[in-house]
């Protein structure tokens, strides 16, 4: 941030004062004091809007915490002894309240499916905000969690688990067992089977009664889609449901930033573009590229108008 950058000058900005007479507009110690607490104050936010505003399409389980931690920020400084601070945090809890206030539930899901969070984080998030009503809330989130859970247990079959998968490569010693003896083994391979379904029947208990995951990683480094897949055999069903609630995006932002560049695309002097074809390229430049701004379209466009600029100037002369 600009002001962070400029805090670190601080001394340099006090000796040039000094030593240049013709610098009269030095900042006062009281107006650094106050540029380092709106420092603090901002870079929560700052953090937050890189994360979601960004275009590296982060998993919905960062959705939950991002948003609590910011609803927490707002409620600590609206006693704010800097009054500066206080009443821009008025202004943005009014803000707040009018479009989160009502945490997305099925956002909420990616914390669920987060193994380092999981429903005690929820708890945990409620709690600090209202303590009378953290368990309402979570039991809530967890029942509607439930649902969407049946949901898939529907389409997609119970947590059942393959025969196959559990059969190892027969040994030499067991290729010549005698007949009954390869019986009794298929038995017992069949009465391991059924005891193992019938213990692992709900993966969801399973899932959540298991012990968090600590990892050294940051938040943003961990790949949570990568937890699921190599938990897939445990969790089936849940690791289908994984996938599709932890892609759901946190923001439109990076899809909106598509249309604004069609606006470099489909120029005025390339508005004869079928949509078609408008479609491809910004596509293909989506593959290619990101989001990443492309300084050619810029040049073009500074071409075409110096372009028109000298047409202006020197009008073709018709006879």
């Amino acid at each position: 941030m600009m002001l962070e950058s400029a805090i670190k000058f601080e001394k340099a900005f006090d000796i040039l004062s000094v030593v240049d007479g013709a610098y009269k507009d030095c900042p006062t110690n009281e107006e650094w004091s106050l540029a380092k607490k709106m420092c603090e104050f901002l870079e929560p936010f700052y953090e937050t809007t890189n994360l979601i505003s960004g275009s590296s399409y982060p998993t919905s389980n960062l959705y939950f915490m991002q948003v609590w931690k910011i609803e927490c920020l707002l409620e600590d400084n609206q006693t704010c002894d800097d009054v500066v601070i206080m009443n821009m945090t008025f202004r943005m809890k009014m803000k707040f309240d009018k479009y989160w206030k009502d945490y997305s539930t099925v956002l909420a899901f990616g914390a669920i499916l987060d193994p380092r969070l999981k429903l005690k984080f929820l708890r945990f998030c409620y709690k600090k905000l209202d303590p009378s009503t953290f368990e309402l809330k979570a039991n809530e989130v967890l029942e509607k969690f439930k649902r969407l859970y049946g949901e898939y247990i529907n389409t997609f079959g119970g947590s059942t688990i393959s025969q196959s998968s559990n059969q190892s490569p027969m040994s030499p010693e067991e290729g010549r067992l005698t007949k009954k003896s390869k019986m009794v083994m298929k038995e017992f391979r069949e009465f391991d089977c059924e005891t193992q379904t019938s213990k692992d029947k709900d993966e969801l208990e399973i899932y959540l009664k298991e012990g968090l995951i600590h990892t050294n990683e940051d938040d943003l480094k961990y790949d949570v889609l990568n937890f699921w897949k190599i938990n897939e055999d445990r969790f089936p069903t849940l690791s289908v449901m994984a996938r599709d609630v932890l892609s759901i995006p946190i923001t439109t932002v990076a899809s909106e930033s598509a249309f604004s560049i069609g606006g470099r695309v489909l120029t005025k002097y390339r508005s004869s573009t079928l949509h078609a074809h408008v479609q491809m390229l910004i596509c293909t430049r989506s593959w290619l590229r990101g989001f990443v701004p492309n300084h050619d379209d810029d040049e073009i466009g500074e071409i075409h108008e110096e372009e028109v600029s000298t047409e202006t100037m020197h009008p073709p002369q018709h006879l």
